[in-house]
């Protein structure tokens, strides 16, 4: 069973490389507003759902809160539990700004999950986007309606 499924072509390629290397259990890449562009290792169109909603909530919070504190935008956070790490960060793809999701194990450890994290930002940025992707904004109009066919198509429904 494939555990990558892809909304946005050009973003396979990278994403791929960067789990293989990073040794990220599960990843979401989404852009600020929760709009989920490629996933590995969920199985449940709920759990994504949640986990982009929850991403890019916090990174919300986390840009709100530099501000009152007059401070640069936090790019990344990361928190270590007993069993598992969540790193989140964000990027500037070729399309505009990003946000990665990454959940790893005992088997990869924080500075692994951000030294891959920084070779994604890159191939991201080289990706070969196709035209007819780049004249589409990143966030429809029709918000629900592209979530719902972004969920369709992550999984195969």
């Amino acid at each position: 069973m494939r555990r990558m499924r892809v909304v946005e072509e050009w973003t396979e390629a990278p994403l791929e490389r960067f789990v293989t290397e990073s040794g990220a259990r599960l990843t979401l890449l989404m852009t600020p507003a929760g709009q989920v562009l490629a996933q590995h290792g969920f199985t449940r169109a709920v759990d994504v759902m949640a986990a982009a909603s929850l991403g890019a909530a916090i990174m919300a919070t986390g840009r709100e809160l530099a501000r009152m504190l007059e401070e640069a935008e936090f790019s990344a956070l990361a928190h270590q539990g007993r069993r598992h790490g969540i790193f989140l960060g964000s990027l500037e793809g070729p399309r505009g700004p990003l946000l990665a999701l990454v959940v790893y194990g005992a088997d990869s450890s924080e500075g692994l999950v951000q030294l891959f994290f920084e070779e994604l930002i890159d191939s991201l940025a080289a990706a070969a986007v196709p035209p007819a992707a780049m004249r589409r904004p990143l966030l429809a109009a029709d918000f629900e309606r592209e979530l719902n066919e972004s969920l369709a198509s992550l999984f195969g429904r």
